[in-house]
């Protein structure tokens, strides 16, 4: 009955209206560990079958149609190796549209997911990634949200030479 409830509550999050207030419930309600000022797009699906693995901080945004995965059946408990979370999402992070996080990563605080990227491995602090796989193509100067413009955001961004 346990696995209906939370796969009720994501069908409904998928669309009902409310990025800031009923969708962050009714993840919550899921077992999604998510701090305050979370905003969730529309059409974000967020682990369908183990919410409790995923742990999203403060002021963190969802684009629409991202894809937070934390398990595959026969690699995850190799991922978790005495941790408590699979995906960790650290404060003021951006995840753009259409992006999409694996098993087994971190994203450090005031990161940047570009829209359509892949992420499988750890994202630095204050650092914007983009790709299949996410590489790291620049530093963040201020994170991006609600507390910085985006025009401020993008003047304070400094290319990391590969």
């Amino acid at each position: 009955m346990h696995a209906v409830k939370i796969r009720v509550l994501q069908a409904l999050a998928l669309f009902l209206p409310g990025g800031s207030g009923l969708r962050v419930r009714l993840h919550r309600w899921r077992g999604v560990h998510l701090g305050t000022g979370v905003f969730i797009s529309t059409d974000v699906i967020i682990e369908t079958m183990r919410p409790e693995l995923i742990s999203i901080g403060n002021d963190v945004f969802l684009g629409v149609r991202s894809m937070i995965i934390a398990h595959f059946n026969d690699v995850t408990p190799h991922l978790l190796a005495g941790a408590t979370f699979s995906v960790r999402i650290e404060d003021q992070v951006f995840i753009g549209p259409g992006a999409i996080i694996l098993p087994g990563v971190t994203i450090g605080r005031g990161a940047v997911v570009a829209a359509g990227s892949v992420v499988s491995g750890n994202v630095a602090a204050m650092t914007l990634v983009q790709g299949n796989p996410a590489r790291p193509v620049a530093a963040c100067g201020v994170p991006l949200g609600p507390n910085a413009s985006a025009l401020e955001f993008y003047r304070k961004l400094k290319p990391i030479r590969t």
